[in-house]
């Protein structure tokens, strides 16, 4: 009998495969467990159509992702933090409120833990050029500006 196994089996093979198994091992097994379905014309016809949309997902989601990278590369952010007797910052710039910056004066929405910071908080007035994280294997540099106030 002829299967197209929607999970990955161990011992038979990977999600998407079509393989020639037994009957009884296909009904009671396979088909029984949710690993596999008959492969039949209108199943096939299913399976790619789902392929085929999932993969428009994909592109649509990597476009979306593409355009926030390019917009996030042309703005800077401007954080204002009130300054200490000595001139330095009182207090320091967190991924929150990168973040809610971002959101607030460019209505962009970025996770604030896919943003980077390499000592974990800005603590001085300053321009930083941070790593943002955007998923599927894209980076964004974001500029951001402490200035004191």
């Amino acid at each position: 009998m002829k299967v197209l196994l929607i999970k990955d089996v161990k011992s038979l093979g990977k999600a998407g495969e079509i393989k020639d198994v037994k009957d009884g091992y296909a009904n009671n097994f396979l088909i029984g467990k949710g690993l596999a379905k008959a492969a039949t014309p209108d199943v096939l016809r299913q399976y790619e159509a789902a392929q085929k949309r999932k993969a428009e997902e994909q592109k649509y989601e990597l476009a979306n992702i593409e355009k926030l990278k390019d917009e996030l590369e042309k703005i800077k952010v401007v954080i204002k933090k009130p300054l200490g007797a000595n001139g330095a910052l009182f207090g320091s710039v967190s991924k929150d409120e990168i973040s809610a910056e971002l959101e607030k004066t460019h209505h962009l929405i970025v996770d604030k833990k896919s943003i980077e910071i390499e000592s974990g908080h800005l603590k001085a007035v300053g321009i930083y050029t941070l790593d943002v994280r955007l998923g599927q294997g894209i980076h964004a540099s974001l500029k951001v500006e402490v200035e004191g106030e």
